[in-house]
C-alpha cells in the first residue's frame, strides 16, 4: 500500500472519530444529567456478581470486605486527581501478571458505586485485552480497535455495564499486531480527544500494557493525566520498579498499588 493511500485512509479514520454517531445516527452528544440518570445513548449489559466474583472482581458492593480496600483507593485517587483537575488516568505494571486489569476494574466499579461520579473504562492493552473477560462482556462491537481503524463508531463500540442500581461505561479491547504504532498515532490522539470531550463528566481510566514490554505505554503517557502503578509481590523486582520510575518522570504517579499481598486486613486495620 503506497504512501497517499495510507494517508486517505488514516483520515478517513481520524474523521470517524472525530464525528462519533449515537445509535440513531445523529452525532453523539456530551452526556447531561439525563442521560447518565438512565437514558444512555449506550447498549446495556448486565454484569454477573458471580462471574465477577470467579474474577477477583470484588467492588460492585458494598458488603464485600475486599472491596473497602479498592473504596479506599478510590478516595484517593479521586482526591488528587479533583485536586489538579485530571480527568485521565493510566493503571499500568511494570510486567504481565501484577493484576493491573483486576484493579482497574475495580476501581472503575466503586467510582460508579458513587452517587455524583461517573466512569468510563477503556481497554487500550492491544496486546492482551482482558477487561472484557474479567468482567464477562466479551469484546462488544468490535471494541476500540474498530474505532481506530474506522469500521464502527465510537458510540457503537461504548457499553453501559450495569449490576444492581449502578453502572459504568466500558470500550473493551481488541488485540491487534500493531499496537504499538496504534499508541503513537494521530488517529489514538483524535480518538483521546474525542473521549475527553464526550465524555468530559467522567473519569476516564485507561487499562495499557505492561510497562516493560514494549513502546506502548511510554508512546500513549504525554496523553495522559496520571498513572497508577500496580506491583505485584513475587512477580516485580526492584529494578522492575525503577526502570518504570525512569519512564514516569514526566508523568505524575498518584499511587503505586502492592498487589498479590499475604498479609491479612487485621494486620495493619483491627476493624477490618
Amino acid at each position: 500500500m503506497d504512501s497517499i493511500k495510507q494517508a486517505v485512509e488514516l483520515a478517513r479514520a481520524a474523521e470517524t472519530i472525530h464525528r462519533p454517531t449515537a445509535l440513531g445516527g445523529s452525532p453523539l452528544a456530551a452526556e447531561g444529567p439525563s442521560q447518565r440518570s438512565g437514558e444512555s445513548p449506550f447498549k446495556e449489559v448486565r454484569l454477573s456478581a458471580d462471574h465477577l466474583e470467579a474474577n477477583r472482581i470484588v467492588a460492585y458492593g458494598t458488603s464485600g470486605q475486599n472491596g473497602r480496600y479498592y473504596d479506599m483507593l478510590r478516595t484517593q485517587v479521586l482526591q488528587e486527581m479533583d485536586k489538579k483537575s485530571w480527568q485521565f488516568l493510566a493503571v499500568t505494571s511494570p510486567t504481565a501478571g501484577c493484576g493491573k486489569t483486576v484493579t482497574a476494574c475495580n476501581l472503575a466499579l466503586s467510582i460508579s458505586r458513587l452517587p455524583e461520579r461517573s466512569v468510563l473504562l477503556v481497554d487500550l492493552d492491544l496486546r492482551r485485552p482482558a477487561v472484557g473477560n474479567y468482567l464477562g462482556i466479551g469484546g462488544g462491537n468490535g471494541g476500540v480497535l474498530n474505532v481506530l481503524e474506522g469500521r464502527a463508531p465510537l458510540s457503537l463500540a461504548v457499553l453501559q455495564a450495569s449490576i444492581g442500581p449502578n453502572s459504568m461505561l466500558v470500550l473493551p479491547g481488541s488485540v491487534s499486531s500493531n499496537s504499538s504504532e496504534w499508541m503513537a498515532s494521530q488517529t489514538m490522539g483524535a480518538l483521546l480527544q474525542t473521549i475527553k470531550r464526550d465524555f468530559r463528566s467522567r473519569i476516564v481510566i485507561f487499562d495499557l500494557p505492561p510497562m516493560l514490554l514494549g513502546d506502548d505505554v511510554i508512546s500513549i503517557l504525554p496523553r495522559i493525566d496520571a498513572a497508577l502503578l500496580v506491583a505485584g509481590i513475587g512477580s516485580t523486582t526492584v529494578s522492575d520498579i525503577k526502570e518504570c520510575q525512569r519512564h514516569l518522570q514526566r508523568t505524575p504517579v498518584i499511587r503505586v498499588v502492592v498487589n498479590k499481598s499475604t498479609e491479612t486486613a487485621g494486620s495493619y486495620y483491627g476493624y477490618y
